[in-house]
């Protein structure tokens, strides 16, 4: 059997660092990559935005993570002796089933032209990559494409356009190197439903194969963790293909991190885990909780059919709250016709506390085995 992948998305690292963020293990404080590869990490994920910041130069804020910063995240990733997914957008930020907006130089693109776009920036992105000697060992095309990408050519029903665009990243990959496995990725894995809708019509209008289908879930959104296992099953068995959970979190408190951010109220949005997405968790948001979660998750990913459970990535799990680093800038709100606020709101989804201190779920994730 292949190996078990775990995996950590550090897309916000340089900016985290910068922003004075620093890791603990036992008191010691430690790089958050050695902090990683000590407990059993072998793959960080990495995502690429085309171009993160306003016309006027002003940066997008959440890693701002163009080409340079991929490139030099990447490097240190290797050198620590960990491979990458790298995680391509097709948006100048953010891109989820909520907003999936053109790059702002694709703006007046159509179908064709943006086809070619997608073709033309991956191939050159990953080139660029791979010349600077970062180890690149899966590529996800596009970001939780549930509703589509590259709106509105590419917005669910147009999925004809959704597979032109999707397979043309898919053929930029292969071009540049064949060996390198791909994922398509979507959110809400507890929805079987989105799932099957989903690549049913991707195969009919005649999508280029992959190797992975890739899941994000978030149980206080996605449902609970019964409703992953019947999901992963049924797709696992349906379209033969391998799973890893690319986006996965859980709180280990309800507790503010407002002094930590030095934000005014009216300037931070605070915790994305309001009281309200709070009901049916299958465990408290608290440090045994978080514990807890994440053994009972590993455990129901290992247990796939057919041993196609292969691995995930827990979602920013060094963010925690620093002055100046948010998941938002006021430039980027204009970008996507945001009202915001900004500020942090991923701090209590860490496996960190809000000072730094690794947690106990390092452990659960450092020794679970199949």
């Amino acid at each position: 059997m292949s190996e078990f992948i775990k995996g950590m998305d550090l897309s916000t690292l340089l900016e985290n660092e910068k922003c004075g963020a620093k890791y603990f293990v036992n008191g010691v404080e430690k790089d958050i990559l050695d902090i990683c590869r000590d407990n059993g990490v072998s793959m960080i994920r990495l995502r690429l935005w085309n171009d993160p910041k306003s016309e006027e130069g002003e940066p997008y804020g959440a890693g701002n993570c163009d080409l340079g910063v991929c490139i030099e995240t990447g490097k240190r990733v290797t050198k620590a002796g960990m491979g990458v997914l790298l995680n391509f957008h097709y948006s100048d930020f953010w891109a989820d089933p909520g907003k999936q907006f053109k790059p702002k130089a694709w703006k007046n693109m159509g179908a064709d032209e943006l086809e070619k776009a997608v073709y033309d920036f991956t191939a050159r992105s990953l080139k660029e990559i791979l010349d600077a000697g970062v180890d690149v060992r899966m590529i996800q095309v596009g970001n939780e494409l549930s509703n589509g990408l590259l709106w509105p050519e590419g917005k669910v029903p147009e999925y004809k356009n959704i597979a032109r665009f999707v397979s043309a990243g898919i053929k930029a990959c292969r071009d540049i190197d064949s060996r390198i496995p791909v994922m398509i990725h979507l959110d809400n894995g507890g929805n079987n439903e989105l799932y099957r809708r989903w690549f049913d019509n991707y195969f009919a209008c005649g999508g280029e194969d992959f190797e992975y289908i890739g899941l994000s879930y978030y149980p206080f959104w996605h449902g609970n963790l019964k409703a992953l296992s019947d999901n992963m099953n049924d797709i696992a068995v349906r379209y033969k293909k391998d799973l890893y959970i690319a986006e996965v979190s859980f709180g280990f408190t309800l507790e503010d991190y407002a002094e930590y951010e030095k934000l005014s109220p009216e300037e931070r949005k605070g915790y994305a885990t309001k009281e309200k997405v709070l009901e049916g968790l299958d465990y408290p948001m608290t440090p045994e909780g978080q514990k807890a979660f994440t053994a009972d998750f590993l455990d129901r990913l290992s247990k796939v059919p057919d041993g196609r459970g292969k691995g995930f990535f827990w979602w920013e799990p060094a963010w925690i709250p620093r002055p100046g680093s948010g998941w938002a800038t006021p430039a980027s709100l204009k970008y996507m016709n945001d009202p915001g606020p900004c500020g942090n709101e991923w701090a209590n989804q860490a496996l960190f506390d809000y000072d730094g201190n690794a947690l106990g779920t390092w452990d659960i994730i450092k020794n679970f085995s199949i």
